[in-house]
């Protein structure tokens, strides 16, 4: 992969991981209930979660593409339509508006629970597995040695962990979170466009 293509892909998942949904839910409430120890493990556990997915989607797909020449046209065309779709899905919550407030009554768990749920979040949540086979779909070609599969997984590691530990240890405590939510509508607009930009990339053989 050249330089670009690492920015590229780099720039994505720090959208997406910015992108409220359910796991930054999770990693707010525990942390408002549970302390910023358990809201970090809560973000420590997505990470690697993140991370593993990540790794999976990109080997899988490389192998796919090696066994099955054909896998490309498909890939091409399944990833355009995921994007797509996830370009709508961001502009619909974008036009939303802001998200409403997290509910931070329920008890937080522990240190260890906190972990589990942040890991299982992120590796049992079907729209992350559409969501990275749209993008890492440009991004892969057949047999990609192992370290560009493993740079894969570990820059999604890295940014999702580190963003999700970021607003356990920061965000939660200087009421930015609030502020974020509030401008989520942007975030969400930023990724949908991009979404279509990477649509639109892929549909012309750019990546």
């Amino acid at each position: 992969m050249t330089p670009e293509a690492w920015l590229g892909l780099a720039t994505v998942l720090v959208l997406g991981a910015m992108s409220p949904g359910p796991s930054v839910a999770v990693v707010i409430r525990n942390t408002m209930a549970g302390g910023k120890r358990m809201g970090v493990a809560t973000g420590v556990g997505h990470g690697i979660g993140f991370g593993v997915y990540a790794f999976s989607t990109a080997a899988g797909l490389s192998i796919a593409l090696a066994a099955h020449p054909a896998t490309e046209e498909v890939l091409k065309w399944g990833g355009t339509v995921l994007l797509i779709y996830l370009g709508i899905m961001f502009l619909r919550h974008a036009k939303a508006g802001p998200p409403g407030p997290v509910d931070t009554e329920a008890h937080g768990p522990s240190g260890r629970e906190g972990f589990v749920q942040g890991f299982m979040i992120a590796l049992l949540n079907p729209k992350i597995l559409a969501w990275m086979m749209a993008i890492y779909a440009p991004f892969i070609e057949p047999d990609a040695s192992l370290q560009t599969l493993l740079g894969m997984g570990a820059l999604g590691l890295a940014i999702d962990g580190t963003w999700y530990v970021s607003v356990a240890t920061v965000l939660s405590d200087t009421g930015a979170i609030d502020k974020l939510r509030a401008k989520a509508h942007y975030i969400d607009g930023s990724m949908g466009v991009l979404m279509f930009v990477f649509a639109a990339l892929l549909i012309g053989g750019v990546f």
